[in-house]
């Protein structure tokens, strides 16, 4: 058995370390290492409530909008509080644009870079991806990158700037949009919509989100040799991505995107594990054990703390450990999915579970089902109407706000005393997915996913251990709150 540190990584977003045991070439347990202290949840506390909304944001740069959805949702929980139907309907289009801004993202910069590397030359398909995915010159990242920003245009119109939009509040959005604006953005989405169809998927959004089975999804990849959708499948195929990094198998989403109803969400709540389960959220709690935090028995978020313990004997993480009833939990897009219903993704999960490949799968057809959506949701906006509503703070309270961010579930815990935050925790989805092990030694979903992953004599940097890692997204810097 022989030890191999891995990190910190490139292309992914904040500190990250793995440490691996390896074994007959493989890797036989793995450790994940978040080593950023934030302490969000020490800040906060003793403040006014409604300065969450300026606080929380600044977690990430990356989703922004995501943790200000989570707060006003928070706080809305805490004072009782519906949204105006016309808010609503904007924080639903900024959240959907920075999710699906980041997918591109991903795909586009972090994941698919890798497939460019010199250590894949010889493949039949190496060429197309060094001309459309190598690091500064891939043309793919030069014509995403002008499509994202004329498409995250849609947040200077409706949030006021991004990241970090004051706009999102309880009550709902407090930037109004008037008809020009919504025509405006009506030819945004057009204009975003025709990049995706030419160069992303090479065919409709309506067609790709289609897609009901592994049948036809192979007709599909056939009938045209077109689109970066398309030659991730060949170089996946090739691989064997859908043989690295199976988790856990059990799926959870928080539900995203509130309907007129203000019940029902676009993406439902729920658990998956091979058949559906209703999210109970008095289930979650969070374990210190590995974590470089004090603590004891494992605490629901509405009653835990975050208090650093630097010099705890075994623990190797700032990083909590969630668990849900106990369970180790996978969240994420293809979570979304599978707990939504879309009948590919649970036929491709059946079949071996999460993987590397289910997990890129997932976020494409994310993007081409969402995007449709806002269109829709676009065209029920009416000018003229209230864009927020307005109540009153209890001094005595208790909120919770679920969202979804690209990279999963994203939970907000907030209790208020006396009229000032006494606290607030969050779970963000890597700290989901990036979790230590906990109390009974169960390691989290991705030290899970590592275990089996190929190692090369001489690699010191493997490249499967880098396509599972990435297949997830982690973000490091909401991880450790």
């Amino acid at each position: 058995m022989t030890r191999l540190i891995v990190g910190p990584f490139n292309r992914v977003e904040g500190d990250l370390e793995v440490t691996l045991d390896i074994a007959d070439g493989a890797v036989r347990a793995a450790f994940v290492n978040a080593p950023l202290y934030r302490g969000f949840e020490q800040i906060l506390p003793g403040k006014a409530p409604f300065d969450a909304m300026v606080f929380v944001p600044r977690i990430c740069g990356i989703c922004s909008v995501a943790q200000s959805s989570a707060a006003a949702q928070a706080l809305a929980d805490a004072m009782g509080l519906h949204p105006a139907n016309n808010g609503r309907i904007a924080a639903n289009l900024v959240l959907a644009c920075e999710n699906l801004a980041d997918h591109l993202t991903h795909f586009y910069l972090f994941f698919m870079p890798d497939f460019a590397r010199p250590s894949y030359q010889g493949h039949s398909w190496f060429s197309a991806a060094v001309e459309r995915f190598k690091a500064l010159s891939g043309s793919g990242a030069k014509t995403m990158l002008s499509a994202r920003a004329d498409f995250l245009r849609l947040m200077g119109l409706l949030a006021g700037k991004w990241p970090h939009t004051l706009a999102l509040q309880p009550g709902g959005s407090s930037r109004p949009l008037q008809a020009v604006e919504k025509i405006h953005l009506l030819l945004l989405l057009r204009e975003f919509r025709g990049w995706l169809e030419q160069h992303l998927f090479a065919d409709t959004l309506e067609n790709v989100a289609g897609l009901a089975s592994r049948q036809a999804l192979h007709s599909w990849i056939a009938a045209s040799p077109q689109g970066d959708f398309r030659l991730f499948l060949r170089i996946a195929e090739d691989l064997r991505l859908e043989q690295l990094g199976r988790a856990t198998d059990i799926f959870l989403s928080y539900g995203n995107f509130p309907q007129a109803d203000g019940v029902g969400r676009f993406f439902p709540a729920g658990v998956w594990d091979g058949k559906p389960h209703a999210l109970d959220e008095s289930a979650i709690a969070e374990d210190t054990s590995c974590a470089w935090l004090s603590g004891g028995a494992a605490l629901h978020p509405a009653r835990g703390d975050t208090l650093p313990l630097s010099d705890k004997p075994g623990a190797y993480s700032w990083c909590k450990a969630p668990r849900l009833a106990g369970r180790v939990l996978e969240t994420g897009a293809l979570a979304r999915q599978v707990v939504a219903g879309q009948p590919l993704l649970r036929a491709l999960v059946a079949e071996r579970g999460g993987n590397v490949y289910s997990r890129i799968v997932a976020r494409m057809l994310e993007i081409a089902t969402v995007l449709p959506e806002m269109e829709r949701w676009l065209r029920e906006v009416r000018p003229g109407d209230p864009f927020c509503i307005f109540g009153n703070l209890p001094d005595e309270a208790e909120g919770c706000g679920l969202v979804e961010a690209a990279r999963g579930a994203l939970g907000h815990w907030l209790q208020i005393r006396r009229g000032r935050i006494h606290n607030y925790q969050i779970i963000a989805p890597t700290t989901w997915n990036f979790s230590p092990r906990d109390a009974a030694g169960t390691p989290g979903a991705l030290e899970q996913a590592l275990v089996g992953a190929p190692v090369g004599e001489n690699e010191t940097m493997p490249l499967s251990v880098q396509h599972i890692v990435r297949s997830f997204d982690p973000c490091m810097v909401c991880t450790v709150h």
